[in-house]
């Protein structure tokens, strides 16, 4: 027969190992569990990827790590942070928004609490818009409920169609629940090419005036954009309710890249690769990419897009 206090003994023990097991960060070392509530992104961290990893977009990475930090230190938003991210492809919107939701969820697009749109892929019929809206608003009820600070990042927002993005309007209002959800953790990224025409004109007009690209401030260009783009019938944003109820927290332009800034680009995919960055390289891919205006050869046409591709017909020297 085992003693009392032997069986005591090993209750104790169980019950003690079985707490241990069960406590949430013993089990969210294993598992990828949603951030507790109140749980801040890392400033500096935040901070350190934009500066090493993100080139030639100064208001870019000052308007969002000042509003994804302003957001994430708010103990009660009234509503989710939206932003829409703007630009010529090539020039760090993907790159920015993978950033951002790998300091929200380490896991980063892996992450099951961080969702990926594209416009071609998840909705590419005109004829089922309203099937896609059903679609999309069941998916973000269910993701946000799971996790209240998930992250939704839309691509090729230039390429979906008119209207189904107002299906997630009611998510990004002043409602402090919706059919018993509360969305005010939830991140919504737009990525989108429209608007940026615009941009690239507003550049060249602070180039030609001798100004500095630094000098461009986001009152310059944000009241263009959100006109722009609501205007624009070949965006998804066209007319849409989320810009006419003034949802988007902020329009971020993303400048046209100068050759400077793809030199940046090949000298950090170089170091990614574990080569020792080699300067005659470095020029030779940025020289065969193609600037604008043709006369001034002033910006990469396709900023940074095709630098890792270009490098790889490098690697024999």
């Amino acid at each position: 027969a085992l003693e009392p206090l032997s069986v005591g003994l090993a209750i104790g023990v169980a019950s003690a190992l079985t707490g241990y097991l069960s406590h949430p960060r013993f089990y969210c070392s294993y598992v990828e569990c949603c951030p507790r509530a109140g749980q801040r992104l890392n400033a500096s961290a935040l901070k350190a990827q934009l500066d090493n990893r993100l080139f030639g977009q100064h208001l870019a990475k000052d308007v969002v790590l000042k509003a994804v930090l302003g957001f994430s230190n708010n103990p009660s938003p009234k509503k989710p942070l939206m932003l829409s991210l703007h630009g010529w492809a090539g020039t760090g919107k993907n790159f920015l928004s993978q950033i951002l939701a790998e300091q929200v969820h380490p896991a980063g697009l892996r992450s099951k609490f961080v969702h990926l749109f594209l416009a071609t892929l998840h909705f590419p019929h005109h004829d089922q818009v309203k099937l896609y809206k059903e679609q999309l608003q069941n998916w973000i009820r269910g993701n946000v409920s799971a996790c209240p600070s998930s992250v939704f990042i839309f691509d090729e927002m230039d390429k979906m169609h008119p209207g189904v993005i107002d299906a997630i309007k009611p998510f990004l209002d002043y409602y402090e629940e919706v059919d018993g959800v509360s969305y005010r953790k939830a991140i919504f990224i737009f990525l989108s090419n429209a608007g940026g025409d615009l941009i690239n004109k507003a550049a060249l007009d602070f180039w030609t005036s001798g100004k500095r690209r630094e000098d461009i401030q986001l009152k310059d260009l944000e009241p263009l954009l959100s006109v722009g783009v609501f205007n624009n019938k070949n965006s998804g944003l066209w007319h849409s309710s989320i810009i006419d109820r003034n949802l988007i927290d902020y329009f971020v332009p993303f400048l046209p890249l100068e050759q400077r800034h793809v030199k940046m680009c090949v000298r950090a995919e170089m170091a990614a690769r574990g080569y020792a960055v080699d300067e005659k390289i470095v020029q030779e891919v940025a020289d065969e990419m193609t600037y604008f205006p043709k006369e001034q050869r002033i910006y990469s046409d396709k900023g940074c897009k095709t630098v890792q591709a270009k490098l790889d017909i490098h690697e024999d020297l």
